[in-house]
């Protein structure tokens, strides 16, 4: 892989953190429901389908690649599965759910961007 396509997934990565944050904020601004965490769901579904064949291809650092999909799902199951307790059964999945999830979503696209940068030479 060339370094203009590695440098698209680390602007990928930066991308999706950026858009996490900015997604959070909204959320914290409208209230956060259920639509949020299904909009989370969809968009994080294909991206770690490129994931794991970015990691097929070689194209990225396959244990930091792992990693981060690994940190993605865990954000998302924090993340949505507060915002749809809440929605669902008026009460958080437990204190500081969502905010760590969010964490830990940014976290993981900052992990697909350095994935990029430090893939393996082959």
């Amino acid at each position: 892989m060339n370094l203009g396509a590695r440098l698209l997934i680390v602007l990928a990565g930066l991308s999706g953190a950026l858009g996490v944050a900015l997604s959070a904020a909204a959320a914290h601004i409208t209230g956060g429901n259920l639509t949020t965490a299904a909009q989370f769901l969809l968009f994080h579904a294909p991206a770690l389908l490129a994931l794991a064949a970015l990691i097929a291809t070689g194209s990225v650092h396959p244990t930091i690649a792992q990693v981060a999909g690994y940190v993605l799902v865990l954000g998302l199951a924090l993340f949505c599965g507060d915002l749809s307790r809440r929605a669902f059964a008026g009460m958080a999945l437990f204190p500081r759910a969502a905010p760590t999830g969010g964490v830990l979503l940014m976290l993981g696209w900052l992990l697909v961007a350095l994935a990029a940068l430090l893939r393996l030479r082959g």
